[in-house]
């Protein structure tokens, strides 16, 4: 079982890898998306770090490539790693693992026509914003829960 899957069961044990919970998941997401000044700071970032192509590959239309937490940690540098695994109470493995489990799909949500948002258009963070239940779309953990969950059996 992965660590998503456990942290999604609906038992509410939050005893792996830290206690990451779904809602420390998406908090995480969001923690790094902030750090890296959004979406496009982040594809930067992961170009820079040696993994564009897979990033890009979330972006486009087409079948989102893996990576593994090592790669991604390797490439947002362990000094981001370790803060935002301390954020949730966890370290820099535990918080790249699971971001390499989750931001594939989500990344791939977030620009569903298979680019970034051009000005004037929706702002993606706005959906991420609405999945923690800061938007009026009426958002929660259940709807977390789901794209969570989805974005696990892909």
């Amino acid at each position: 079982m992965g660590l998503l899957d456990a942290m999604l069961g609906g038992s509410g044990n939050t005893s792996n890898a830290g206690g990451f919970d779904a809602q420390q998941v998406m908090a995480l997401v969001a923690q790094l998306l902030q750090q890296s000044g959004g979406i496009e700071g982040l594809l930067a970032k992961l170009q820079a770090g040696g993994l564009g192509e897979a990033a890009q590959s979330w972006v486009g239309m087409g079948a989102n490539q893996p990576v593994s937490g090592d790669q991604l940690g390797g490439a947002l540098g362990p000094d981001l790693m370790g803060t935002l695994g301390g954020l949730f109470g966890g370290n820099g493995q535990q918080a790249s693992s699971v971001l390499a489990q989750v931001l594939p799909g989500l990344i791939d949500q977030l620009t569903p026509q298979g680019r970034l948002p051009a000005s004037g258009e929706a702002n993606p963070l706005d959906a991420l914003g609405g999945l923690l239940g800061g938007g009026s779309g009426g958002g929660g953990l259940g709807d977390l829960g789901g794209l969570l969950g989805g974005l696990m059996r892909r």
